[in-house]
C-alpha cells in the first residue's frame, strides 16, 4: 500500500512538472506575442526583466534549498553570459517580428546549426542516419518561410540571427556545465544577473527610456501586468525544464517537446489569425518528420551506447 502510495505520489509529481512546462513554454509565446502586439514594449526591456525575474525566483529557490549555488569566476561565464543575451534577445524579436509558425520552425534549425558546430569545431561525429534527418527539417522550415503571406526580411534576419546564437549558446552551455561541474541551474543563477547587467548598459543605447514605447513611458496597468506575468513565466520555464530534465527520461523531454511545438503552432494560428497555406502547412509536416525522425535515431543511438557501456567487462 505504501508503495502504491509512494508510486503515485511521484506520478502525480511528474504529471504536474510536465504540465507546469506545458502551460509555461505555451503562455511565454502567446504572452510576449500579445505584448509585442498590442502594447509595443520594448524588446530588449523585456528581455531584460525576464532575466532579473529569472534570477529572483532562482535566488528563491537556492533559499528553499532546491539547489546548492556554486561559486564561479565571472570571467568563467563572461561569453555564455553575451550569449544568452544575443539568444533570447534575437529570439524575442524574431517572435515580434514573425507569424508564430515561422517563428517556431526557424527555432528548429538550431537542431542542424548546432551538429554543423559540432562537426567543424569539435570534431564530434554523427550518423548518417541522423544527417539525414536535417533534410526534411531544413526543406520544411524553407517551404514554410517561402510561402508566409507575412514574410518580412528583417524577421528572417532576426531568425537567423536568433538560431546561430542560440545555437552557440546550447553548445556552450554543455561545454560550461562539464568544464565547471555545475549543473544548468547553477550555471543560470551566476549568468542571470550578469546578463541583466550587459543589457541594463545596452538598453539606453538601442530603447526610449521615457515617452511612448519607454520602460518609464506611460504604460497601462495591464500591460504591466502581462509583462511581469510575462517575466514570472519565463522563470517557470527555466525551472520546469530543468526539473523534467532530472526527472524523466530523454524520451519524455523529446515527445513532451514535440507536443508543445505542435500545441504553440496550432494556438498561433487560432489566437494571431496566422495565415495558413497549404504549402506551408505541408513544410510544418515535413519539419515535424524531420524532428520525429531526428529524436528516434537519436535515443536508439544513446540507447546502444548505453547497452554497450553494460556489456563491457
Amino acid at each position: 500500500m505504501a508503495t502504491r502510495l509512494s508510486d503515485l505520489f511521484g506520478n502525480s509529481r511528474i504529471i504536474a512538472g510536465l504540465l507546469v512546462n506545458l502551460l509555461s513554454s505555451i503562455c511565454i509565446v502567446f504572452i510576449n506575442k500579445w505584448i509585442y502586439v498590442h502594447y509595443g514594449f520594448p524588446n530588449m526591456t523585456l528581455t531584460l526583466i525576464h532575466f532579473v525575474m529569472t534570477w529572483l525566483g532562482l535566488f528563491i529557490c537556492q533559499k528553499m534549498d532546491i539547489f546548492a549555488p556554486k561559486s564561479l569566476r565571472p570571467s568563467k561565464i563572461l561569453l555564455l553570459a553575451l550569449s544568452f543575451c544575443g539568444f533570447v534577445v534575437f529570439t524575442n524579436l524574431s517572435l515580434q517580428s514573425n507569424t508564430i509558425g515561422t517563428y517556431q520552425l526557424a527555432k528548429v534549425m538550431t537542431t542542424p546549426v548546432i551538429i554543423a558546430i559540432q562537426t567543424m569545431y569539435y570534431r564530434k561525429t554523427f550518423s548518417t542516419k541522423i544527417k539525414l534527418t536535417l533534410v526534411p527539417i531544413t526543406l520544411g522550415v524553407i517551404l514554410n518561410s517561402y510561402y508566409d503571406v507575412r514574410f518580412n526580411l528583417m524577421g528572417m534576419i532576426f531568425a537567423t540571427l536568433g538560431v546561430l546564437v542560440t545555437s552557440l549558446y546550447q553548445v556552450w552551455v554543455g561545454a560550461k556545465q562539464h568544464e565547471l561541474q555545475v549543473n544548468s541551474m547553477q550555471l543560470l543563477y551566476y549568468q542571470a544577473p550578469m546578463s541583466s547587467a550587459f543589457l541594463l548598459v545596452l538598453v539606453p543605447f538601442f530603447e526610449p527610456l521615457t515617452g511612448d514605447g519607454g520602460i518609464f513611458g506611460p504604460w497601462s496597468f495591464l500591460a504591466l501586468f502581462m509583462v511581469l506575468l510575462s517575466g514570472v513565466i519565463a522563470f517557470l520555464v527555466n525551472l520546469s525544464i530543468y526539473w523534467i530534465i532530472g526527472n524523466t527520461s530523454p524520451v519524455t523531454y523529446n515527445m513532451f517537446g514535440h507536443f508543445k511545438f505542435c500545441i504553440t503552432l496550432l494556438g498561433g494560428y487560432v489566437l494571431f489569425q496566422d495565415p495558413l497555406s497549404l504549402n506551408q502547412g505541408l513544410g510544418i509536416l515535413c519539419t515535424l518528420t524531420g524532428i520525429l525522425a531526428y529524436t528516434h535515431f537519436k535515443l536508439a543511438e544513446q540507447e546502444e551506447g548505453k547497452s554497450r557501456l553494460t556489456q563491457r567487462p
